[in-house]
């Protein structure tokens, strides 16, 4: 039976005053971070979290245009779509995917891996309540979260946190994670708390027999820009098969070049509101439309950008369907 093994972790920092619940924070953040890194989210987080021109890859940033949001839902409303759309986003469905790689290690032949993005559980509970039905009987060997567990990019983590608290029970095995841009670094210590393995510009090693599959995960690259792939792979062994977590698939071009075999993102909601055939309106990302929903692959490197099983702005879906994505790896026909 797989199992995982092997983290790289940060230094140390200064023990508070236990008192402190403030600095506590910090501490536990620079512990378990390193300072640079620690101190680099919380700090652009601060100047930068709600702004809605300039900061990140994209120029534009709609999710943090709330006056927008209530805009947005009026003018469905008006054209008879609002109720229609939320019924559409509690409507979730299992996606499957099948990698096929000639080089995936023969002991992870039918690997199967349960990809959920973008929950946003503080945004609907009807929502979290289907997603957590949905998953419930569904049988995996690892289970992966792309980011956006929180349905504002800044404010309160409470509500966002007691969501994800009551989905871990239903979700078996470990549980590898990566935040978004909408999640908070605050987030982190009580994520980890809760048995959610956040990899923070990390990585794991599953061993399966006498094959491993290196697994990295990169903090958010869209709106903090804090990914360090580089960090992340440090300990990778040349010619290792490996997957990137990434939030978003803005970064596809450098996990392609830089030697990953597999690629597992989310962030676009796959358009979320579509024109009928699913072409989306916006994908909120600044990338190509081909990397913006499910499966696609550029130069060697196979990837999926899931839709998400959440919805951001309004709590619509409209010729998207909300999913959750068992991947089974494979080697090809035998």
């Amino acid at each position: 039976m797989p199992h995982i093994y092997q983290r790289n972790t940060g230094p140390c920092a200064q023990q508070p005053h236990p008192l402190d619940a403030e600095a506590r924070l910090i501490y536990d953040l620079k512990l378990r971070l390193g300072s640079m890194h620690a101190c680099q989210r919380l700090g652009i987080e601060r100047e930068a979290e709600s702004k809605v021109i300039g900061q990140g890859l994209n120029l534009f940033h709609p999710e943090n245009w709330y006056s927008m949001h209530a805009a947005i839902r009026l003018c469905l409303r008006m054209v008879g779509l609002l109720k229609r759309g939320q019924r559409n986003s509690r409507r979730i469905r299992v996606v499957e995917n099948r990698f096929v790689h000639p080089h995936l290690p023969a002991s992870f032949e039918g690997y199967r891996i349960l990809h959920l993005s973008d929950l946003h559980v503080d945004m609907d509970e009807a929502n979290l309540h289907n997603l957590i039905e949905c998953v419930r009987p569904l049988e995996y060997d690892l289970c992966v979260l792309t980011g956006d567990y929180r349905r504002a990019t800044s404010g309160p983590v409470e509500d966002a946190l007691d969501g994800m608290r009551r989905l871990r029970p239903h979700l078996q095995g470990d549980v590898l994670t990566v935040l978004g841009n909408h999640d908070s670094i605050r987030m982190l210590p009580s994520l980890e708390e809760m048995g959610y393995q956040c990899l923070m510009n990390e990585h794991v090693a599953i061993q399966s027999d006498e094959d491993t599959l290196w697994i990295a995960g990169v903090d958010d690259p869209h709106y903090y820009r804090a990914d360090n792939m580089e960090k992340a792979t440090e300990a990778f062994p040349a010619g290792a098969f490996s997957l990137l977590l990434s939030h978003t698939p803005e970064i596809y071009r450098q996990a392609a070049h830089g030697g990953f075999s597999l690629f597992l993102c989310g962030h676009t909601h796959g358009g979320q509101i579509c024109l009928p055939g699913g072409y989306p309106l916006t994908l909120d990302a600044n990338c190509p439309r081909f990397v913006g929903k499910g499966l696609w692959q550029y130069e060697g490197m196979q990837g999926y950008t899931s839709a998400g099983s959440g919805t951001s702005i309004v709590n619509v879906r409209l010729n998207c369907p909300p999913e959750v994505t068992l991947h089974t790896l494979s080697r090809g026909p035998r």
